[in-house]
């Protein structure tokens, strides 16, 4: 059952993670995860997305996919949380041998749907995905009503193959498909008005004859909703552009397109541990 505070707490234990095992790998991505920390925790822990930790392969699972592949170290701290994993495999994030990828790798990591990484890509993969569940004859016990989810970055939008997947999800009339935009404003390069300017993303995807919300991404209550709102929805696909902030939670990090693609310092991770309360700060 939906409890805003156990999805909030499972939030910022992520974001404690994200900036551990970073730190612990010397190289990876905290910005682009912490900012999404909020939608896929609530994707996961607040009964929006169908699945079962003990049996990731159940036919009647929702499916998830996070094409901004860079940010793997939310899935894995979600996967982690949820118990797809033991949590002490965080700690071995980008190292050889390891489950857990630089990018999400569906052959190694229990939970991942497909591999991604390669920018533009998540939302294709999507629609095939959403098409391929849709039709045929349903497993036993399996109900015609599973989603697939698509998290994907907003300097990613810059892809053209993106608007190729959008518009093929409205032509074959995807309902039970919802894509999620994670609008931080701010890519490696920079702001993404400057790298190669967006415009409006709401009219981009309404143009497309999507069905679209846009929310504070950060805003648990208002994620929640438009997310079964967006499943629910069944005329065509949908799109929730969740607008939040590039390392959330983290306010050096904040804001910051260096954050990016750059690992703390041991000295920055306390001070950011302290700051989620994930660790006792010194008493003044």
């Amino acid at each position: 059952m939906w409890d805003r505070n156990t999805v909030e707490a499972k939030a910022t234990r992520m974001r404690g993670d994200i900036v551990e095992m970073i730190a612990t790998a010397g190289s990876g991505h905290p910005g682009g995860s912490l900012s999404a920390a909020d939608i896929v925790a609530t994707l996961y822990f607040g009964d929006v997305l169908r699945h079962d930790p003990a049996n990731p392969s159940w036919p009647a699972r929702d499916r998830f996919i996070l094409s901004k592949g860079h940010a793997a170290p939310v899935l894995y701290s979600a996967l982690a949380e949820a118990g797809y994993f033991g949590r002490d495999h965080l700690a071995t994030l980008r190292k050889l041998g390891s489950i857990l990828q630089g990018h999400p790798d569906s052959k190694k990591t229990p939970g991942v749907e497909v591999s991604t990484g390669s920018l533009g890509q998540g939302l294709s993969i999507s629609c095939g995905l959403a098409a391929g569940l849709r039709g045929g004859e349903l497993p036993e016990n399996v109900t015609d009503d599973r989603t697939v989810f698509c998290l994907l970055g907003d300097g990613e939008l810059q892809e053209g193959q993106v608007w190729e997947a959008a518009m093929f999800a409205a032509h074959e009339n995807l309902g039970n498909l919802v894509a999620i935009v994670d609008h931080n404003g701010l890519q490696i390069d920079g702001a993404c008005t400057e790298v190669m300017c967006l415009g409006t993303v709401a009219d981009k995807f309404r143009a497309f004859d999507w069905n679209v919300t846009e929310v504070d991404g950060h805003d648990l209550d208002q994620v929640r909703d438009a997310l079964l709102a967006a499943k629910a929805y069944s005329a065509g696909p949908s799109v929730v552009i969740a607008h939040t902030i590039k390392g959330k939670g983290v306010s050096f990090m904040e804001g910051e397109a260096g954050w990016h693609g750059k690992a703390p310092s041991p000295e920055q991770v306390a001070a950011a541990l302290i700051e989620l309360n994930v660790i006792e700060g010194s008493q003044a």
